[in-house]
């Protein structure tokens, strides 16, 4: 299943300057770990060294938090976006 994936701006030059790409796989830590495949380095900005997602970054199934559903295990559907947000810290 093709599943878009959002590149944020500071990750873009791990996909090439691509914004958007597409990546299969039936769950979000499949479809990770297939864009890790595809660009590899990907990974070392999502996880941590015991491969658990950064605190820093959010994960948007459509509009609804992956921490919230299912985490990695939640399951994917042809078509829908999975768009990689990091907290930006401001002030």
């Amino acid at each position: 299943m093709a599943i878009i994936v959002c590149i944020p701006t500071q990750l873009r030059s791990l996909t090439e300057g691509a914004r958007e790409v597409s990546v299969d796989g039936s769950t979000v830590g499949q479809v990770l770990a297939n864009l890790e495949a595809a660009h590899p380095g990907f990974s070392a900005s999502l996880f941590d060294d015991s491969d658990q997602l950064h605190r820093f970054i959010n994960l948007f199934l459509g509009d609804e938090e992956v921490r919230f559903l299912g985490g990695l295990d939640t399951a994917v559907a042809e078509g829908q976006t999975l768009t990689i947000m990091p907290a930006v810290a401001g002030g």
